[in-house]
């Protein structure tokens, strides 16, 4: 007898190292019974810590026994035998099960995922915080939630075995991945590049470099298989570029091992899956709770971009098995979607004579100060208009950066302007949950701000449509006098004055010879 009670003891030590897959003990030191090996005639309650709302848990009894208190003074299990929560093997008794245990001929996933459960001692429902099972007698108990209750929830299954010999606590740890996404912002004009963030902006045209991460639960090593899909969906004003995606988990790039699938949607966006039906089976990589799957992408700016406040968003979500019960297999899960939005905005220019009336007959060419590589900076073409009726030109598609106006075509009678430089600045969530667009101006820092032929260059903006507008004026021309005007005619007053003058002094010169 002493020598099964040592076998069963090496047995509960065993059950209490172990949670979720394997089995988490906790052994209580209250009393309950008596001390003469009798059955005990207490109940007992259950308290999980850590628990949320929306799980149905059932409660199992695996093993009872008598309880009584061994030479320390701890209470133990004795004449152990299979509880009224499961059927009863007839070639297997509970103490060989245990024995098979302690020793290692009976690993403790498999021995839990074979039983053949019957009638639960208890379900409960959860409340967030804790929730408090009693009622229970001695024994070991298997608490898990009830099959088909969190498919395709933003949870997981749990599933373990506890302890109960008095008053026992238990934390719930039913663990899921997470995912983020982000995003990278690059200033043209100065060549600084941001790290990953919540938000950017960028010109139309411009690659937009994404960076999707995925985490692993704490359990990952207790599901046999292991489904992992991310879920990114583009508003369409980002195109995905196709083949530029790589996958790595760790320093190993297993981007072999995704299935990728490109939709289109109706709505104009773009939704992008990769998937891996089994992370557990790529070869030269380990897997566990410190382990991630990152995912690097681009797409492009194109001009469907809704410009301002809005924005254009992109969103990410992970659908993970999550159920270690079933080894992973089935049953899975979906992660809360995480955004992030890439901004873009447009310059208005109005033109405008000295009398700030509408005035035809300009054209303009806005140019990008841009920064290369080698650190050598120079204007490239955003945007250039024909001269002809229009009187307003919008240059859309535009970010952070510094800017050059440039007159192409003058109005008739009117001074050309000085090219107009000016720096586009914008402030937006960084690091949000929702970013937005805080505040967006455009100042002028170079000629034309108060020279005598262009006046103040000041923009006005409005970051709901991401709108910067400012009216350039043209003078009138006054340098050189134009033909018909004013100016004629005090050329023609002036010669006919000095012609009589002329004529004057030579008849006075001819009087005077002939006296």
């Amino acid at each position: 007898m002493k020598k099964l009670t040592r076998h069963f003891m090496a047995i509960l030590l065993s059950l209490v190292m172990v949670m979720a897959m394997g089995m988490t003990a906790f052994a209580e030191e209250t009393s309950a019974g008596n001390n003469n090996g009798n059955a005990p005639t207490s109940t007992y309650k259950l308290t999980l810590n850590g628990t949320s709302t929306g799980h149905t848990y059932e409660v199992y009894q695996i093993f009872t026994g008598d309880l009584s208190t061994n030479a320390e003074g701890k209470k133990v299990l004795s004449n152990v035998k299979w509880g009224n929560g499961v059927t009863a093997s007839s070639t297997e008794k509970a103490e060989d099960v245990a024995k098979g245990l302690t020793d290692g001929t009976k690993k403790l996933d498999e021995f839990v995922d074979g039983l053949q459960l019957t009638i639960s001692a208890k379900t409960v429902e959860s409340t967030q915080g804790n929730t408090v099972i009693d009622g229970l007698a001695a024994g070991y108990y298997l608490v898990k939630d009830k099959d088909g209750t969190q498919a395709n929830t933003s949870d997981a299954y749990t599933k373990f075995i506890v302890q109960v010999v008095g008053d026992t606590e238990a934390a719930i740890k039913s663990d899921v991945p997470t995912v983020e996404k982000k995003v990278k912002d690059t200033n043209d004009s100065t060549g600084e590049t941001s790290g990953w963030q919540d938000s950017a902006d960028y010109d139309f045209g411009d690659d937009v470099p994404y960076q999707i991460t995925g985490t692993m639960p704490d359990n990952i090593a207790d599901y046999k298989t292991y489904k992992y899909m991310f879920t990114d969906t583009m508003s369409k004003g980002l195109t995905y570029t196709a083949n530029n995606v790589t996958i790595k988990i760790g320093e190993k790039d297993v981007t072999s091992s995704f299935k990728e699938v490109v939709t289109p949607n109706e709505n104009g966006s773009t939704t992008v899956t990769w998937t891996c039906n089994n992370l557990k089976e790529i070869e030269g990589v380990t897997l566990d709770k410190n382990t991630t799957v990152v995912v690097n992408y681009t797409a492009q700016l194109n001009k469907n971009a809704v410009l301002g406040s809005a924005g254009n968003p992109n969103t990410v979500n992970l659908t993970y098995s999550n159920n270690p019960n079933k080894g992973g297999e089935g049953e899975t899960g979906t992660t809360p979607e995480d955004k992030n939005i890439v901004f873009t905005y447009k310059v208005v220019v109005n033109k405008v004579d000295q009398d700030n009336k509408s005035l035809k007959g300009a054209a303009f060419k806005l140019q990008k100060k841009v920064k290369a590589t080698d650190g050598k900076t120079e204007y490239k073409d955003v945007k250039s208009f024909t001269a002809g009726e229009e009187i307003t030109f919008e240059f859309s598609g535009l970010d952070d950066g510094d800017y050059k106006l440039t007159e192409t075509t003058t109005p008739d009678g009117y001074n050309t302007i000085t090219p107009i430089e000016f720096t586009i600045s914008a402030t937006h969530d960084e690091t949000a949950d929702k970013p937005e667009l805080i505040s967006l101006e455009a100042n002028t820092t170079g000629n034309g701000t108060t020279d005598a032929t262009t006046g103040l260059i000041t923009f006005t903006a409005k970051t709901a449509d991401g709108s910067l507008t400012t009216d350039v004026v043209n003078k009138k021309g006054s340098t050189l006098p134009s033909t018909g005007g004013s100016g004629t005619k005090l050329l023609y007053i002036g010669g006919a004055i000095l012609a009589v003058t002329a004529g004057t002094v030579l008849v006075l010169k001819k009087k005077m010879r002939n006296r």
